[in-house]
């Protein structure tokens, strides 16, 4: 086909993909890596490709290996580097823009009305915060291509009967299945958009979905295939609301009205208008009370207008609203515990599909047959809405980036890096990394040794080091020093305090107990030679430690609790004294 011969709403829509790329491009730019992806990369910098570790890993009960699998290629190119991770995002979200395109044409074909529903989708900011961040990214725009994919496949299949749009549906389920759990909703909406377009053009349900059986069938056996996979992988018994976590029907309430009132009705407009943010938190949609309002009220006469304009599209609304609140209950299950604020609804990263399913369910009206012909002036009323959701969605997309480029791990990443070409060779002890970085509760994973393993250089960080340093909260290495949060007490000998000769352990009692934690303990000891011992405390596992000929000192990170530690020579004819010590946590001066 020559290029006098392409629709000209077909270089519209790809020249508003490509106009959508640019500017989810520049809102992913502005932004860095987050949480999870710090977790991820830092399982992916310390696994290899096809270990078990990383491919069947329940990472906070999602089971995704091909995420997994994309975050280990993009860290094995460019350890921490955003520029390839904005770059796979906008991939990805041209694969699922180019998928809607393709679902629309199939149901409307190349007409100037399928730029109302593709608008809706590339402009509206439902999508976004889940697409800004990039482990989230990996989870919902394989699942939004899916939804387009493989319902536009089911409608082909109904047509045409060619079986290759069965192969091309399992398959894109199970990528999408690889990358996220809730895909598994795919073959059902699917059967919804084959269900109801028959039914809004007066044609056999029954008869559609019998035509579409061999595609349902293979989608149950993927489905299958997969649950056994996850139930495998993931410990579903573990849950954040347990009984003693269990919340009233008042705090799940609040938490659906904040998801659908403070977000999804407002987004569905080209709200919020306005973002909030608490660090290091993400963005939550924080719309004015007069913005709620008018939302309300232009989704109702949206509705309203659609059902007395068309035919039999009433079925077409209450499927849409039964999907979004349907598929917030393993939400509201999962993340309604008492610990859970209403603004972690309004992040809108968990409903990003539902711009899907509004998408389509706005292509499904335009499919339904006139009821009477629409007033002169519908057109310049709908190019008014379209123009105001479209302002309205940029406004909000503005406001967004603005408030997801205050990124602390950007600075603290940088600044590491830039150290860690310099490094001398002298171990670092495992710390936390600052709070706003990544929070204490995700902690093993919080640590620098797995928060820094892709960029840091082979044996920087050890459980012991000669010479004691930490990393500040902005990324820099100091020295530092150990707090006597307790010592170990003189030993029996004046002159060489305790004696440690052989393989049988001798005991460093401490000035007192110690609480269940990391501790750093400085071990002042005279060595006639090179040797290797092992120090724990009692009954916690044994941490291996270098010790040189003469006076010097070796610092000790442990894992456990107790009144004393152990020390025993693992160097035949080592001989060892070891001096008063201290043993608490580590700091550097301010």
């Amino acid at each position: 086909m020559s290029l006098a011969r392409v629709p000209r709403v077909a270089v519209v829509a790809v020249s508003a993909i490509l106009l959508q790329l640019v500017v989810r491009g520049w809102v992913a730019g502005s932004g860095y890596f987050y949480w999870d992806d710090l977790i991820m990369t830092g399982r992916a910098a310390t696994s290899s490709l096809w270990s078990a570790d990383l491919l069947w890993y329940s990472h906070d009960g999602h089971f995704m290996p091909l995420a997994y699998m994309t975050v280990w290629l993009a860290t094995a190119i460019a350890p921490l580097r955003w520029g390839l991770a904005v770059a796979s995002l906008v991939l990805l979200q041209a694969a699922a823009s180019l998928a809607v395109l393709r679902l629309l044409v199939v149901m409307l074909g190349w007409r100037w009305r399928l730029s109302i529903p593709l608008g809706f989708y590339l402009a509206g900011v439902l999508t976004l915060p889940a697409f800004a961040w990039w482990s989230a990214g990996l989870n919902a725009l394989p699942l939004q291509f899916a939804l387009a994919w493989v319902s536009a496949d089911a409608l082909r299949l109904v047509r045409t009967g060619q079986r290759r749009y069965v192969v091309s549906g399992v398959v894109a389920l199970a990528v999408a299945l690889g990358f996220f759990e809730k895909a598994a909703v795919v073959p059902v909406v699917a059967a919804a958009v084959v269900a109801l377009l028959a039914r809004v053009r007066g044609e056999p349900v029954r008869r559609a979905l019998r035509r579409g059986a061999l595609l349902w069938a293979g989608s149950g056996v993927v489905l299958v295939m997969w649950a056994v996979c996850y139930l495998l992988v993931v410990d579903t018994t573990e849950s954040n609301s347990g009984p003693e976590q269990a919340t009233g029907p008042e705090h799940a309430g609040a938490l659906l009205h904040s998801a659908i009132s403070l977000g999804i009705v407002p987004a569905a407009v080209g709200g919020p208008w306005h973002w909030e943010r608490w660090i290091p938190a993400t963005p939550w949609a924080d719309p004015p009370h007069w913005g709620v309002v008018l939302a309300w009220i232009a989704v109702a006469a949206v509705v309203a207008l659609s059902i007395s304009l068309r035919r039999r599209v009433i079925a077409v609304w209450v499927a849409a609203a039964a999907y979004i609140l349907l598929t917030q209950i393993p939400v509201l299950v999962i993340r309604s515990g008492p610990g859970t604020t209403a603004e972690l609804m309004q992040s809108l990263r968990y409903f990003a599909d539902d711009a899907v399913v509004l998408t389509i369910a706005g292509a499904l009206v335009l499919c339904a047959p006139a009821r009477r012909q629409v007033p002169r002036y519908g057109r310049p009323v709908v190019a008014v809405a379209m123009s105001v959701f479209t302002l309205g969605s940029l406004w909000s997309t503005y406001g967004f980036a603005r408030s997801w480029s205050n990124a602390p791990a950007r600075g603290y990443l940088t600044t590491a890096r830039a150290e860690f070409a310099h490094w001398d060779g002298d171990p670092l002890l495992q710390q936390e990394v600052p709070w706003n970085v990544l929070n204490p509760l995700a902690f093993p994973q919080n640590q620098t040794d797995r928060v820094l393993a892709p960029i840091a250089p082979p044996g920087l960080f050890a459980r012991t080091t000669p010479r004691l340093r930490m990393l500040t909260d902005t990324g820099t290495i100091v020295d530092a020093q150990v707090w006597w949060n307790r010592g170990i007490v003189p030993g029996p000998d004046p002159d060489c305090g305790y004696r440690v000769r052989g393989p049988a352990a001798v005991e460093l009692p401490l000035t007192g107990p110690m609480l269940m934690r990391a501790w750093t303990a400085q071990l002042n000891y005279l060595a006639d030679r090179e040797g290797r011992v092992a120090v724990a405390f009692e009954g916690s596992d044994e941490v291996l430690a270098d010790v040189h000929p003469g006076l010097n000192q070796v610092f000790v990170r442990l894992l456990g609790s107790g009144s004393a530690l152990r020390i025993r020579s693992l160097t035949p004819d080592l001989a060892l004294c070891v001096g008063v010590g201290p043993v608490g946590v580590t700091s550097f001066d301010r």
